[in-house]
């Protein structure tokens, strides 16, 4: 789950991380009075999406006027911004957050993570702040800095201060990023996060330390520790047909393809897609129904991703051990009586009960596609998917 910048930061206050003072506004008249209120002469309005490239999309603007305030609130709000980290459809703009301006002498970047392939936290940094990480990476990696914190020990005052020293940073300043570092830490591992990132983390013209902007991803798995964390779930930033299949405890990722693929377990799910790719189709989802699927489950699944305009064929690939393939196929002759299939389904089961399974469907009467094995599955609905079935 993702947290917008401004709640972010409200994060990042209660950690005694700095940050520029700033207020939230749902209209251009409270950005106006957010402004106001602020003080100063020059200020920042932000979109609030889950989404980076913000700037470079016009979702932040300076602002030097309190006119120019509610302008540019009034060109963000209610509109759709359109990001690199979007897609063409970009996401709502339904409030926008108004900042005190800062006086910047350098931008940096620092977030923390997990490295997965090594299977610890770990700290990115880099002088090239303000930019796409991806891109600095690609072109100067020698400007990612990076260091591994080792479980038992924490992260170390001395791998702090190496960061510092290759940030190039100097004096005081090194003391400020120590304590950025470690409120970093404690931060991301008291509230279970998968990322937390400061892009820019800025030098100001007086020397401090500030963070400019404020990035929090939170573990799913570990909301139910933090219910005032997850309080700040905003919907409207969240793909529509994900949101319907996490109320029916169904593990789903929308894709661009046209095949939509039911199946039980992950690895299996993967290997799905991994074998439509193979036979010259596109995979419109990935789907978990899970071991404990009910045939209701099943069913929401279904109507789930026949919700799909783009979907012209369906696959459905059970292997029958936690849960019985008879339970899969009364829940796939209910989905397709109730929703009206009208696009060809591939079923391929396997494991308990399958034979009992395969007579349940024949006896159906309804037109779905037996497949043998994995292999002839997904050679049958990529070929159904192309008009040739």
């Amino acid at each position: 789950m993702n947290l917008h910048e401004y709640q972010a930061k409200d994060v990042f206050r209660t950690y005694g991380i700095p940050v520029p003072a700033g207020q939230v506004a749902a209209s251009p008249e409270e950005a106006l009075e957010a402004a106001r209120a602020l003080g100063g002469t020059m200020w920042v309005v932000k979109a609030q999406v889950h989404a980076g490239g913000r700037g470079k999309a016009g979702g932040v603007k300076l602002a030097r006027e309190l006119d120019a305030v509610r302008a540019a609130a009034a060109s963000m709000l209610g509109k759709t911004l359109v990001t690199p980290q979007t897609g063409p459809e970009g996401l709502p703009v339904e409030k926008v957050y108004v900042e005190c301006g800062s006086d910047i002498a350098r931008e940096l970047y620092l977030s923390v993570t997990l490295n997965r392939e090594r299977g610890r936290i770990a700290f990115i940094a880099s002088s090239a702040g303000g930019m796409d990480i991806e891109e600095v990476a690609h072109r100067t990696p020698e400007k990612i800095l990076s260091a591994t914190v080792q479980p038992a020990a924490g992260f170390g005052a001395h791998q702090a201060r190496e960061l510092a020293f290759g940030l190039g940073l100097t004096g005081g300043q090194i003391g400020q990023f120590q304590f950025f570092t470690a409120a970093l830490y404690r931060l991301y591992l008291e509230k279970d996060l998968s990322l937390v990132e400061i892009n820019p983390l800025i030098v100001t013209r007086e020397g401090s330390l500030l963070a400019l902007d404020a990035k929090i991803n939170v573990d799913d798995n570990s909301l139910f520790r933090h219910a005032e964390l997850a309080e700040l779930r905003d919907p409207t930033q969240e793909d529509p047909m994900e949101r319907r299949a996490a109320e029916h405890d169904l593990n789903y990722v929308s894709l661009d393809g046209n095949i939509a693929c039911m199946v039980n377990g992950a690895g299996l799910a993967m290997a799905t897609m991994d074998l439509i790719k193979l036979h010259g189709g596109q995979p419109a989802n990935f789907l978990d129904v899970g071991g404990g699927a009910t045939p209701e489950r099943v069913t929401a699944a279904f109507e789930l991703i026949l919700s799909n305009p783009r979907v012209r064929a369906v696959l459905v690939n059970i292997f029958g051990g936690i849960v019985r393939c008879d339970v899969i196929a009364e829940g796939i002759i209910t989905a397709v009586k109730k929703v009206g299939v009208s696009v060809p389904v591939v079923v391929r089961l396997e494991g308990t009960n399958a034979d009992k399974a395969r007579e349940m469907l024949a006896r159906s009467g309804l037109k779905i596609t037996p497949a043998v094995d994995l292999t002839d599955a997904a050679r049958k609905v990529v070929a159904a998917a192309k008009g040739k079935a």
